[in-house]
């Protein structure tokens, strides 16, 4: 499908029966199209949360809370992560992950009850990292937006990944929080080639547009940064040096990496994709990634999950490095986000000891 990122519907690890959505009968093909059109809808359906709240003992990700107004992601990125998160509502990490979303109406109203809650302790909330906050549905449902409105009157710290050119509509709040050192973003740039982009993140930001974000907020005084994966072997791992290149230009502060990951029903998803767009490297890239994970397709040790292990791991480490402090990129540590500053708008501050 020319907008999605995958036309496959696995059955989840939790049931053994799932609906076909598939549409690759022929009765829709047509010479410039590899599948089909874009012919399954996105439906969203709302969940009252009791929580809104997640939290992480993961020691190789940099938050210990976690806010996802959205479960699902219509980005339709072909590599990420959280598809096989999709199980747990009973739909595949396929094409349902891509189409079949959960929005969190209440997510607002829900982190004021939380927040106000006597024992909570402030520690920066990462805002949309399963799935983008700034993906399409946004732009109607406003719930990020409600977050963020929220973070202001509590003067909560808060961190934000995205892809999602949407995140410039809040450069108002966002400019808010950064001002009382309460803001960072990160902007996920994984190629700055458009042609690639459109067949592995189908329905995500231009790269162009990407690095207007990270004007757009800098000149705001937003602390912005990008994280560049996932590397992918022999799809987007010649672009590193330029891609830090155009993110330093653009006004980026520091930048990260992440190898490419395939948990679950992941390995399948991706696989049909390599076989479908680049069907003459395909098992080169899967040898490699084998051979980054102890000949696996996938390690979940912490310590060697976001980054694989071995020489093309190392190789990759050295040019990024590199790179980076040619550029200046991290040259300087981050400041914390602010946790002091925390109040509740009843006037109740919380106590620091």
């Amino acid at each position: 499908m020319k907008t999605r990122g995958t036309h496959l519907n696995p059955h989840n690890r939790f049931r053994p029966i799932v609906t076909d959505r598939q549409c690759d009968d022929g009765w829709y093909q047509d010479p410039d199209d590899e599948i089909c059109p874009d012919s399954v809808a996105t439906e969203v359906v709302n969940e009252q949360v009791r929580s809104i709240i997640s939290r992480n003992r993961s020691p190789d990700v940099p938050f210990d809370q976690s806010i996802n107004p959205y479960r699902g992601c219509e980005h339709a990125c072909i590599y990420c992560f959280a598809r096989p998160t999709h199980a747990y509502w009973d739909m595949s990490p396929g094409l349902d992950f891509e189409t079949r979303l959960i929005a969190k109406p209440n997510a607002a109203e829900q982190l004021r009850r939380e927040l106000d809650k006597p024992g909570y302790r402030v520690s920066p909330i990462a805002l949309g990292v399963n799935t983008d906050a700034y993906q399409p549905v946004e732009k109607q449902r406003e719930i990020t937006r409600d977050i963020l409105k929220v973070l202001i009157e509590y003067r909560h710290p808060v961190s934000i990944i995205t892809k999602g050119a949407l995140i410039l509509r809040d450069l108002d709040l966002l400019s808010e929080l950064a001002d009382q050192g309460l803001c960072s973003v990160r902007v996920s740039l994984t190629t700055l080639d458009n042609s690639l982009k459109r067949k592995m993140e189908p329905r995500t930001a231009a790269p162009a547009t990407r690095l207007k974000i990270i004007r757009e907020l800098t000149a705001a005084g937003v602390p912005t940064g990008i994280i560049l994966g996932p590397v992918i072997p022999f799809i987007n791992d010649h672009e590193i040096e330029a891609i830090l290149e155009a993110a330093a230009s653009a006004g980026s502060e520091r930048a990260s990496w992440i190898m490419l990951r395939l948990p679950l029903e992941l390995d399948e998803l991706f696989q049909d994709w390599l076989q479908r767009h680049f069907p003459d490297r395909a098992e080169r890239v899967m040898n490699r990634i084998r051979d980054l994970r102890g000949g696996k397709s996938y390690d979940s040790q912490w310590g060697r999950r976001m980054t694989g292990t071995g020489p093309y791991a190392d190789l990759v480490r050295q040019r990024f490095n590199r790179k980076t402090a040619n550029l200046g990129l991290g040259r300087h540590e981050p400041e914390p986000l602010r946790t002091d500053l925390f109040r509740r708008p009843g006037g109740q501050q919380i106590s620091l000891l």
